[in-house]
């Protein structure tokens, strides 16, 4: 991508973050460790999908983790399957209305 481009995109706006729920939670609860089993990832993000759950701010959230996309971690409530998911089901349904992929 050429400079200018890269000047030409609109800065992210992180003002959404001050309402988080999930704000000063442990960041493992919504990355995990390194080695995490199945088991205890379930539990874990069991844990961070109920802080979501409860989150003023969740949609913005889930906005801005498929916009980079972030590909690891609990945005929004949604896992990086999930999210996957949504980017897939976000894309096709952009392709019914017409409108062209970035």
């Amino acid at each position: 991508m050429s400079i200018r481009r890269q000047l030409d995109r609109p800065r992210p706006s992180w003002a959404w973050q001050d309402d988080a729920a999930c704000r000063g939670e442990d960041l493992v609860l919504f990355f995990g460790p390194d080695g995490e089993r199945p088991p205890e990832r379930d539990v874990r993000e069991r844990k961070a999908k109920a802080i979501c759950s409860q989150c003023p701010v969740r949609n913005e959230c889930v906005d801005y983790a498929m916009s980079r996309p972030e590909k690891y971690g609990t945005w929004g409530g949604l896992n990086e399957d999930e999210r996957a998911s949504e980017r897939r089901r976000r894309m096709r349904r952009a392709a019914s209305a017409g409108i062209p992929a970035a």
